[in-house]
C-alpha cells in the first residue's frame, strides 16, 4: 500500500510541487526554537513549531487543500498532545498552538465578552475528525524538553504573570516562524524574491556614531554643549556596566537623544545584544527623533532603521474587509532590524497583545536594548503592567532597559512605590548638578486668564509659544491671532506628521532670523520637539508636562534666565478642563505651594510624582491586569489584551496625500505585491481621526478606500483637499465630524 503524502500548503501546481507537512513542521520547529534561544526557551518552542499544524494529518483537511469547502479545526489537535504530554508547561504551548491563527484565548469562560472560543472548551469539545497516526513516524518530540531558565519571583500572583508573560513569548516565536515559512514557500512557488533579511551589524553601527561623534562640533567644553559633551562622556562609560535597569535622568537640552543611542550601541557591543529600540510616548515625534538617529548612522541609517507606529494594525481597522487580512498581515512588521523606533502605545500593547500580527515581534525584544523616552508619560491607571513588564524583560528576557527622561518618575522601590523597580542604576553624571547647570528659564503661575487676556499676552510677545490642553481651544486662539497678522502659526495632530515637520522648520527659519512668531499648540509640541522661544505660556497641567513645556524655552541658553520665562495659567471657564488632567494640575499646584521658587528642581519633581502616585494608588491597575491571572489554565490573554489599551480611543488613520512622495506610494499601492515598505512610507502622512467623523467623512465622498479589491478599507485617503488647510490640518464643519471631535483632547 502506498503512504499517504500529506501536506501543509497547496498551490496552482501539481501536487509535487506542494509543501509537504512533515517539511513544514520541521522547518517551523527549527525556526521557532532559534527565536526561543535567546530566552533558553528553543526546546519548547521546538515542540509548538512540531504540533501547531497537526490536525492537518488528516483526509478532511488534505481534501480541503484539493478545493473542499469544509472548514477543518487544524490547531486543537497539536494542543490536546501538548497537553497529555507536557503537564503544565505544555499548557502554555497548547494557548499558543490553538490559537496561531485565531489568537491567545482565555482558558477558561468568562462573564465578559469574549470573540475567541476559550482553550478549556477547545480541548474539551470532541474532535472533529480523527487523527491518523502516521504523524508519529514524521515527527519526533522531546519527550522531557528543558525548562526555560526563570528567574522567578516569590509571590504566586507573580510568578503566574511571569509564566503568562512566556506564554506570550512562545506564542511569538511559534506565529513568527511559521508565517516566515509559509511566505519562504510562496515565494519560491511564485519566484519572487526572498525576504531581505540581511542588515548592517550592531558593531558596524557603532562604528559609523563613532565616526559621526568625533566632529569638531561634539567636543566642545565650554558652555551648553560643553554640558552635553561631558554627559555624553559619562555615560558612554556606563556602557560596561551589567545588562539590567538604568535610568537616564538629563534636564532637556542636555543631549539624551544622542547619548542614549551612543550608551545603547555600546552597551549592545560590550554584552552581545541583537538590536536597539527606541520606545516613544507619541506618534508626533517618531519622525523627528528617528531623522536625528539617521543622520548620526549616515549611510547605514536608511538600512538599518525602520520606524513602526500603530496606524495599520488588524484589530484597530474597524472597516473589515476578508479581502485584505492577508495584505495587512503582510504589513506587519516582526522587528528584525538593527533599528526599531516605535510608539509606547505599539511598544506596551504588543507586550500585553493576544493576536499574531502584533505578537509576532515580541521574541525580538529579547536580548535588546530598549530606549523608553519620555517615560513619565505612561498612562497612570496602566502604570503598574508597565512596570511590571518593564521589570520582566530585564530579569528573564537579557534586555536592557533605559528610563530616559528629563522628570524623572518615582517609579523605583526606593522611591517608595509599590512593587517599584529594584537596581535602577543611574547612567547621567549627578543628576541633581545637571538640572542646576541646565536651569535656563524661571517658571511662575500668573493667575487665570481669559482668552483676550491670554491673546493681549501674546500680542504683546514678538516671539512666543503657547501651550492649551484642547486642540479646539488652540484652534480658536489660533484663528483669533491670524486676524492680527502674518506671525500667527498652529501645530496640531489633525496635521499629519510630514506637514508638522514642514510647519516646525518654517518656524525654526523665523526665530534665527529674529522674525515674529506667535505659535499656538496642543502638547504634542512637548514631546521631545526640538524648538526654542525665549517665553512660553502654558494652561494648567502636571509638572511633568509643564517641565516639558519649558524645554521648549531658551532651549540653547542664549538668554539670561530671568528673561526666559514659562507663565503657567489657569484656562477660563469656556474651555473646560478634561478630569484626568485637572487631577495633575492640582498635584502641580500642590506642589507649587512648597518649590515655588525651583520648580524644576528634581525635589519638586520627586514630589510631584510622588503626589501623583499617592492619590492613585489604587487606579495605577484600573483594569486589574496584574491580578486576573489566578491559575496556569485560566490565563485571560484574550481580556488582559482587550483591557490593556493605552489610549481610549476609536481614532482611524487617514492618508493625507500631502505631497508628490505621498502621491507616489498611493499609486504605488494599486500594483504592489508587497506592502510593508509602502505602508511605513505612508505613515507620515497618516490623520488619526475619530470613527464616526470618518464615516460621516466617508459618507460625504471626502474619504475613499484605495484599490478596494485588494486592501478592502486598510487603506484610506483623503480625496476632497478642499477638507485640508495649509496651516490648520484637516478641517470640516459637518455636524457629525464636530461631535466626534469634541471627544479628543
Amino acid at each position: 500500500m502506498t503512504k499517504e503524502t500529506y501536506y501543509a500548503h497547496s498551490c496552482d501546481r501539481p501536487e509535487a510541487d506542494w509543501q509537504t507537512l512533515a517539511d513544514h513542521l520541521q522547518a517551523v520547529g527549527e525556526l521557532a526554537a532559534a527565536k526561543a534561544a535567546h530566552f533558553g526557551a528553543e526546546e519548547w518552542a521546538e515542540v509548538e513549531g512540531l504540533l501547531h499544524d497537526l490536525g492537518k494529518y488528516c483526509p478532511e483537511f488534505q481534501q480541503r487543500l484539493r478545493g473542499s469547502k469544509r472548514r477543518v479545526d487544524h490547531a486543537t489537535w497539536g494542543a490536546r498532545v501538548a497537553c497529555e504530554r507536557y503537564k503544565n508547561l505544555g499548557i502554555l504551548l497548547a494557548y499558543a498552538i490553538a490559537g496561531h491563527h485565531t489568537g491567545l484565548a482565555d482558558g477558561l469562560r468568562l462573564d465578559k465578552p469574549q470573540t475567541i472560543t476559550p482553550l478549556a472548551d477547545r480541548l474539551a469539545a470532541p474532535p472533529d475528525t480523527e487523527l491518523d497516526e502516521a504523524w508519529q513516524s514524521e515527527i519526533t518530540l522531546k519527550p522531557k524538553p528543558a525548562p526555560p531558565p526563570l528567574n522567578m519571583v516569590e509571590e504566586h500572583t507573580g510568578k503566574l504573570f511571569q509564566m503568562s508573560v512566556l506564554g506570550r513569548m512562545l506564542y511569538s516565536c511559534l506565529v513568527d516562524a511559521d508565517f516566515l515559512d509559509t511566505e519562504a514557500f510562496y515565494n519560491r512557488i511564485e519566484n519572487t524574491p526572498l525576504r531581505d533579511s540581511s542588515f548592517p551589524s550592531i558593531v558596524e553601527l557603532k562604528q559609523q556614531l563613532d565616526a559621526y561623534l568625533s566632529q569638531p562640533r561634539f567636543n566642545a567644553t565650554d558652555g551648553i554643549n560643553g554640558i552635553r559633551q561631558r554627559i555624553l562622556n559619562h555615560v558612554r562609560r556606563q556602557a560596561e556596566l551589567e545588562p539590567g535597569l538604568f535610568s537616564l535622568n538629563v534636564p532637556t537640552g542636555g543631549g539624551k537623544t544622542l547619548a542614549s543611542l551612543a550608551f545603547a550601541l555600546d552597551h549592545a557591543v560590550r554584552h552581545g545584544k541583537r538590536r536597539v529600540i527606541l520606545v516613544i510616548p507619541f506618534t508626533s515625534i517618531v519622525e523627528q527623533n528617528a531623522r536625528v538617529w539617521r543622520e548620526a548612522l549616515g549611510s547605514l541609517g536608511e538600512a538599518a532603521l525602520i520606524e513602526h507606529h500603530s496606524a495599520y494594525d488588524q484589530e484597530k481597522q474597524s472597516f473589515k474587509d476578508p479581502n485584505s487580512k492577508d495584505k495587512l498581515r503582510q504589513a506587519a512588521e516582526n522587528w528584525e532590524a538593527p533599528i526599531v523606533v516605535t510608539t509606547a502605545v505599539q511598544f506596551f500593547e504588543s507586550l500585553y497583545a493576544n493576536r499574531s500580527s502584533r505578537c509576532r515581534k515580541l521574541h525580538n525584544i529579547v536580548n535588546s536594548v530598549v530606549i523608553l523616552d519620555e517615560a513619565q508619560t505612561l498612562p497612570v491607571k496602566l502604570l503598574q503592567p508597565c512596570v511590571a513588564m518593564v521589570a520582566e524583560l530585564a530579569r528573564n528576557y537579557c534586555t536592557s532597559l533605559v528610563l530616559c527622561t528629563a522628570t524623572q518618575p518615582a517609579l523605583r522601590e526606593v522611591d517608595g512605590f509599590k512593587n517599584g523597580l529594584a537596581n535602577v542604576r543611574e547612567l547621567a553624571p549627578d543628576p541633581q548638578r545637571l538640572h542646576a547647570e541646565l536651569e535656563r528659564v524661571s517658571v511662575a503661575h500668573v493667575g487665570a486668564l481669559t482668552d483676550e487676556e491670554l491673546l493681549d499676552a501674546l500680542l504683546a510677545q514678538e516671539q512666543v509659544l503657547c501651550i492649551v490642553n484642547n486642540r479646539r481651544h488652540a484652534r480658536s486662539l489660533f484663528e483669533q491671532l491670524r486676524q492680527q497678522g502674518e506671525a500667527a502659526f498652529h501645530l496640531t495632530t489633525l496635521m499629519c506628521a510630514r506637514h508638522r515637520s514642514v510647519m516646525l522648520e518654517r518656524i525654526r527659519e523665523r526665530l534665527l532670523e529674529g522674525l515674529p512668531v506667535r505659535l499656538v499648540s496642543t502638547s504634542l509640541i512637548e514631546a521631545g520637539v526640538d524648538i526654542s522661544f525665549p517665553t512660553v505660556y502654558r494652561a494648567d497641567a502636571g509638572l511633568d508636562s509643564i517641565a516639558q513645556a519649558a524645554g521648549r524655552c531658551n532651549r540653547e541658553g542664549r538668554f539670561d534666565k530671568s528673561d526666559s520665562r514659562v507663565n503657567v495659567f489657569t484656562v477660563a471657564d469656556d474651555w473646560a478642563m478634561p478630569a484626568e488632567l485637572e487631577q495633575y494640575a492640582q498635584a502641580f499646584h500642590r506642589v507649587y505651594r512648597k518649590h515655588a521658587d525651583n520648580l524644576l528642581s528634581l525635589d519638586a519633581i520627586r514630589a510631584y510624582f510622588s503626589e501623583v502616585y499617592w492619590v492613585k494608588e489604587q487606579q495605577m491597575d484600573a483594569p486589574g491586569i496584574l491580578g486576573s491571572v489566578r491559575q496556569l489554565e485560566g490565563i485571560p490573554y484574550e481580556q488582559m489584551a482587550s483591557d490593556f489599551r493605552m489610549i481610549e480611543s476609536n481614532m482611524l488613520p487617514v492618508i493625507v496625500p500631502y505631497d508628490e512622495e505621498a502621491r507616489s506610494q498611493l499609486n504605488s499601492l494599486a500594483f504592489a505585491d508587497r506592502i510593508g515598505g509602502i505602508a511605513r512610507k505612508l505613515q507620515p502622512y497618516l490623520v488619526q481621526v475619530p470613527e464616526q467623523g470618518l464615516k460621516a467623512l466617508m459618507a460625504a465622498g471626502a474619504v475613499q478606500p484605495v484599490a478596494q479589491e485588494k486592501y478592502g478599507y486598510q487603506f484610506l485617503v483623503l480625496v476632497s483637499n478642499s477638507l485640508y488647510d495649509a496651516e490648520c490640518g484637516l478641517s470640516w464643519e459637518e455636524p457629525s465630524f464636530v461631535e466626534a471631535e469634541k471627544l479628543v483632547i
